[in-house]
This record gives structure tokens, C-alpha cells and sequence, in this order.
């Protein structure tokens, strides 16, 4: 363990030469709150399995965003393709 002004040093994984560094426990609890997450994602694809593909596809191509994100806005739609475009485009434009 090295020591800087008296203080020791936190575990740190990789120094940079322009002094930034990434230590473990804050990687670590940035991990843990991905995974914490990830519950409500199988959720949505539970809910999704009812979605027709074509519809996801669609949106997920024009719009450059993630599958569960569209199937996410899809089902906020009622499964409405055309509502969900447009709640799409008025949300991207503001």
C-alpha cells in the first residue's frame, strides 16, 4: 500500500499519466446498481413477448435506439405503432 501526504492510498485499478485513476469500490458499486436494474428489463420483455417484431424493428431502426427501449415506448402506447412514432418524434424534438 502506497502512501500520498500521510493518507493511504484507496485501491486503485489503472493510473492515467493526466491523474485521473478508477478505484474498485467505486467500479464496484457502479456494477451493483446495473444489476439492480435489471429486474424491471425482464419485466418489460415478459410484456414484450406480445409485441409484433416488424413494429419493434421499425422503431428500433428510424429511431437508432435500444430494443427495450422500444418495446418500453411500444407498451406506454398501447402497442400503437403510430401513436408510439409520434410520441417518439414530439419527445426527441423538445
Amino acid at each position: 500500500m502506497s502512501f500520498s501526504n500521510g493518507r493511504p492510498e484507496p485501491e486503485v485499478i489503472m493510473n492515467f499519466n493526466d491523474g485521473f485513476s478508477y478505484s474498485k469500490g467505486k467500479l464496484d458499486a457502479a456494477y451493483l446498481s446495473l444489476i439492480e436494474k435489471s429486474p424491471a428489463k425482464q419485466i418489460v420483455s415478459k410484456e414484450a413477448a406480445s409485441l409484433k417484431k416488424e413494429d419493434v424493428d421499425l422503431i428500433v431502426n428510424e429511431f437508432e435506439i435500444s430494443r427495450t427501449e422500444a418495446e418500453k415506448a411500444l407498451l406506454e402506447n398501447e402497442k400503437d405503432l403510430a401513436k408510439t412514432l409520434k410520441s417518439l418524434v414530439v419527445g426527441q424534438s423538445s
